[in-house]
């Protein structure tokens, strides 16, 4: 299926049976992703003395229950419920689920205190493409690990709160990462890039959305895409999401 779109005064041609899934899937291995001290993913049939959920067992259907912290087990999409005393819901929050996207490619900079940081002035000069509301950010080196890196106690990249501030100056309503946070590990509370984006508490944005541990392969290439943003409906600040990436042809 093809659909035709604008955007910048350029008309595209979209290939729509042509999906990039760039999320990491929720499954129960061992070496699976996994941030901020969580156990692995836990899917377990569901046995009574009458039941038992599993057809390899003898049941008649497979009936399981899922256990996992959509923050440290995989990709997920979050609003600024994450940071703030009331109760918002990424379900309410995220209304419409089509944008346009830049892919860049960024090296976070090593600094003095050994942090690696995700600077302003560098994405500044990655940055290509206009009237884009979602930037998604692959970092560099682009190892295959990222889909089994287990993050707790390693002080990740992470990405400065300066770098935020200028972004959505520039429209960018949906920032997507592949890293565990935005923000440096332990920052006593701080949560400095998650605050400047949703521009928490003085000015809240309630429709940004931040989007953590995808997985953007090499095959694909930095500049311009549609990016389809899909989570499942839950009423919690954040959802496993599934953002999906459809490249655009001029015609």
């Amino acid at each position: 299926m093809i659909a035709s779109l604008e955007h910048s005064n350029k008309k595209y041609n979209i290939d729509l049976s042509q999906a990039i899934d760039i999320s990491i899937p929720l499954d129960t291995l061992k070496k699976r992703v996994t941030a901020w001290y969580v156990p692995p993913v836990r899917i377990d049939a569901v046995r009574t003395e009458e039941f038992t959920g599993a057809v390899n067992e003898g049941g008649s259907v497979n009936f399981r229950d899922i256990c996992f912290n959509p923050h440290g087990n995989g990709t997920h999409t979050e609003c600024v419920g994450h940071i703030a005393q009331e109760v918002y819901s990424i379900n309410k929050a995220l209304k419409k689920f089509f944008f346009w996207a830049e892919v860049i490619t960024v090296q976070p900079k090593k600094m003095e205190n050994g942090d690696q940081v995700i600077l302003w002035k560098d994405l500044e000069n990655l940055l290509c493409c206009e009237n884009i509301s979602a930037l998604i950010i692959r970092t560099s080196p682009n190892e295959n690990e990222k889909l089994f890196r287990q993050y707790s106690q390693t002080n990740p990249p992470y990405v400065e709160e300066k770098a935020m501030q200028q972004l959505i100056k520039r429209g960018i309503n949906h920032f997507l990462i592949d890293l565990p946070s935005v923000d440096r590990e332990f920052d006593e509370g701080k949560l400095a890039a998650h605050h400047a984006f949703w521009e928490h508490p003085h000015n809240t944005n309630m429709e940004r959305t931040i989007t953590e541990l995808i997985y953007v392969p090499d095959s694909v290439d930095d500049g311009l895409y549609l990016l389809n943003l899909q989570i499942a409906s839950f009423e919690n600040d954040a959802s496993p999401s599934k953002p999906v990436l459809y490249l655009p042809h001029s015609i």
